[in-house]
């Protein structure tokens, strides 16, 4: 019953296009009739990279996920970006490592029922994500005195972007390579999975496709909806943005989890804030020169830290190779200070 309840209400991402376009529905209500249609959204990229993960293994299934999954991130970081909004950008991108590594991972482990990670796969990728955070204190460090969105420091972020790219193709390459041949020694029989590899990928790729719209009409709306309850600029692109731009990816996560599919899980959200770091901004910083005005990717002391502290939390709660309960409780109780201290400073 359920599954056909989510079916149908597929449904409503083209009707949050239809409101958006052809209607002149209120931005409150549009805000959350898109919250709403990222819902089935979630569960149908868990559904595919579930399927597409029993062909490639859950190292590869992260990776899908995290890839499709951070796809509407981009896109949305791109209109911001147009829109002449770089501290919008930068919030979400902070907002979304921190939120998939305490937030997603958090509940992730929650319901994993003590089920064993892998622990080598996690910790490189945590590693990539606090060596991310050093390199970018070359452009942050020097914004904390002066105006942040000066030219000179979009110029500086070019060969750092190009650093940070270049660490994720090798990386990701290495890992995903491991990942392959660690599923196939471990393939007997035949795959369980009901989807063939290529309807799961074609499934990732139209959830995706509408994510991203759904998700741009969503933020659209943030705006309005922050004024009206009196939230920073800050708060809402680093909390409210992030969860809700990632809500596809977040909620796969949580769908592969309540399944017993602990490692799948982790994955996603690993991969993920390891994309954000590695890929999606040093990316966002190089197109937005063709876009204009180009984002310097520099961030603020408390972008930075709660990011390395993140990484830091998750980094001791997968050095055993497991995750309790208790510490999925402990890294959610993280995550819900790190959106307290968000409030509290507000903007730049």
């Amino acid at each position: 019953m359920a599954r056909r309840l989510l079916w149908a209400s597929l449904v409503l991402a083209p009707l949050a296009v239809l409101l958006r376009y052809a209607t002149d529905a209120s931005e409150v209500t549009l805000f959350a009739f898109s919250a709403l249609a990222l819902v089935p959204l979630a569960w149908l990229i868990g559904e595919a990279t579930e399927h597409a993960a029993e062909h490639t293994g859950p190292g590869v299934g992260g990776f899908l996920n995290a890839t499709f999954g951070n796809a509407p991130e981009l896109i949305i970081a791109l209109f911001a970006v147009a829109d002449g909004l770089p501290d919008v950008v930068r919030g979400s991108i902070t907002g979304s490592i921190v939120s998939n590594l305490l937030l997603v991972l958090g509940f992730a482990v929650l319901l994993g029922d003590d089920r064993p990670l892998d622990r080598r796969s996690l910790l490189e990728q945590i590693g990539l994500v606090l060596l991310a955070c050093l390199l970018l204190l070359v452009t942050s460090v020097p914004s904390w005195d002066g105006d942040p969105d000066r030219h000179e420091l979009a110029v500086l972020t070019i060969p750092v972007a190009v650093v940070l790219l270049a660490l994720y193709v090798v990386a990701t390459a290495r890992s995903l390579r491991r990942h392959r041949r660690q599923h196939l020694a471990s393939v007997q029989g035949e795959i369980e999975a009901v989807w063939g590899l290529r309807r799961a990928l074609a499934a990732l790729a139209i959830a995706t496709a509408a994510t991203a719209v759904v998700s741009d009409i969503l933020v659209q709306s943030l705006e309005e909806f922050a004024h009206s309850v009196h939230l920073s600029q800050f708060f809402v692109s680093a909390v409210i943005v992030a969860i809700v731009g990632n809500a596809a990816e977040h909620g796969g996560a949580v769908v592969v989890a309540r399944r017993g599919k602990i490692r799948l899980a982790s994955e996603i959200a690993v991969s993920s804030a390891t994309q954000v770091a590695l890929f999606v901004a040093p990316l966002v910083a190089l197109l937005s020169w063709l876009i204009r005005p180009p984002l310097p990717l520099s961030f603020r002391p408390v972008e930075l830290a709660t990011m390395a502290a993140a990484a830091v939390v998750v980094a001791f709660v997968v050095r055993d190779a497991k995750g309790t309960t208790r510490e999925g409780f402990v890294m959610l109780a993280a995550y819900i200070a790190i959106a307290v201290l968000y409030y509290a400073v507000g903007d730049r």
